[in-house]
């Protein structure tokens, strides 16, 4: 099995709780990962201190962080390979940026990257309701051949708790990326 190198970026949407199942879910994953680099905005610690009421974010050791700015980061080059980027959440700010090729900071600049090599950009947005802006951001970047995996939970799988909830974007998330994981299944559980 080849091992994935994973982008992950947190912008200052609301929903850090996807942030943090996502960390949780690929430390469980860690056997078909090769590197994990995290770049999160300035408002996305905010959000996450907010939201959460802790910056337990500084302890997922496993995962390699990069400022905002550093664009000396590995994956500020097609040349690293790193073949998975997923925003969770996706300020529409970010997309934005995003669809127009505005490559301010590092996140920006990644998702660049990932889209001219034509790898896999993954953008869980988390806004609602959607202007005609936003929708047509969103056409640009599908387009372009990022995904959009709105953080739409579903409620099939009957979940118990917050955390429950976000895991059911967090698994369709994981999927599009293409780990192989356990997770409810329509119809086969």
């Amino acid at each position: 099995m080849i091992k994935k190198k994973i982008i992950v970026a947190i912008t200052g949407a609301s929903g850090s709780v996807y942030a943090k199942v996502l960390f949780d879910e690929l430390v469980k994953l860690s056997d078909q990962i090769e590197a994990v680099g995290v770049v999160m905005s300035d408002n996305a610690k905010e959000v996450w201190q907010f939201e959460l009421g802790n910056q337990n974010y500084l302890d997922y050791n496993a995962f390699t962080f990069y400022n905002k700015n550093d664009f000396n980061a590995p994956f500020a080059s097609g040349s690293a390979k790193y073949d998975t980027m997923i925003i969770a959440p996706c300020s529409m700010g970010t997309l934005g940026r995003i669809a127009h090729g505005i490559s301010n900071d590092l996140i920006s600049r990644a998702a660049d990257v990932v889209l001219k090599e034509r790898r896999k950009l993954i953008a869980v947005v988390r806004d609602t309701p959607f202007s005609l802006i936003h929708i047509n951001n969103m056409k640009t970047v599908t387009e372009a051949g990022g995904i959009i995996c709105p953080a739409n939970p579903s409620f099939y799988s009957l979940p118990k708790s917050i955390e429950e909830v976000a895991k059911t974007v967090v698994s369709r998330v994981l999927d599009l990326a293409g780990f192989e994981q356990d997770s409810y299944r329509w119809n086969e559980n």
